[in-house]
């Protein structure tokens, strides 16, 4: 029932769209990548003075213009507004209350072509930076779904199979300094050294994994092995 009523709203909505002749200066200034989450970003930009969006994978997404600054987009399920923060001039859409439509709020921040969220510095193995915006969003939010430990394993051990073993104790180690108290993390970068060929520090990180968890087999064979192999 839910998304029949959806379904109605939006056809009533885009019934009403209206063409905009939108000039240079306006398209300059609003199109951009735009912030939805810190570690998610929606993009607007123009077509032959058309708006579309494109946003989680989803390309060209058309949304009903309902005037200059105003928008509905379906996907989402929320009419927004470009708005201008008036004291620093930076760029945002707001979302607009159906309550008090009056009302100006800034929720999405326009971005910089030369920033980057975290994912988009672990996709492009900047992984200094990754982890930089990670400890930030986590200093933000402990609990944020935004920071997935398995996800981070799964794309270490992913390097591994690929023999990218820098790589892969790179992104460990991201797992390693959000996750320090995770037996786990420690397991898996012991076994990314090991492969590398570096026994010390798989040692090191092999100890620290089964000093969080006394149950972990593999940590405790290796490092009864190792020591009595340097014994």
């Amino acid at each position: 029932m839910k998304s029949i009523t959806i379904i109605c709203c939006f056809l009533i909505v885009a019934s009403c769209s209206k063409s905009v002749d939108y000039s240079p200066e306006y398209i300059k200034q609003t199109s951009g990548r735009y912030l939805y989450s810190p570690d998610e970003v929606f993009e607007i930009y123009y077509e032959n003075k058309k708006l579309f969006l494109n946003w989680r994978g989803v390309k060209k997404i058309k949304p009903v213009i309902i005037d200059q600054h105003t928008f509905f987009v379906a996907d989402m399920y929320k009419k927004l507004r470009f708005v201008q923060r008036p004291n620093t001039k930076e760029q945002y859409v707001s979302i607009v209350n159906p309550d008090n439509e009056d009302l100006i709020t800034y929720d999405y921040l326009k971005l910089a072509d030369s920033f980057d969220i975290p994912s988009s510095h672990l996709k492009n193995e900047n992984f200094d930076k990754a982890l930089a915006g990670y400890l930030e969003i986590k200093k933000q939010d402990s609990t944020s779904i935004l920071i997935d430990e398995g996800e981070f394993n799964r794309l270490g051990y992913t390097y591994l199979r690929e023999k990218k073993y820098s790589n892969a104790i790179s992104v460990f180690r991201i797992n390693e300094a959000l996750f320090p108290e995770s037996s786990n993390v420690y397991d898996s970068l012991a076994d990314a050294y090991l492969r590398q060929g570096d026994s010390l520090q798989a040692f090191n990180n092999y100890k620290i994994a089964l000093r969080l968890d006394s149950n972990n087999k593999r940590a405790k064979h290796f490092v009864d092995a190792y020591g009595k192999k340097v014994n």
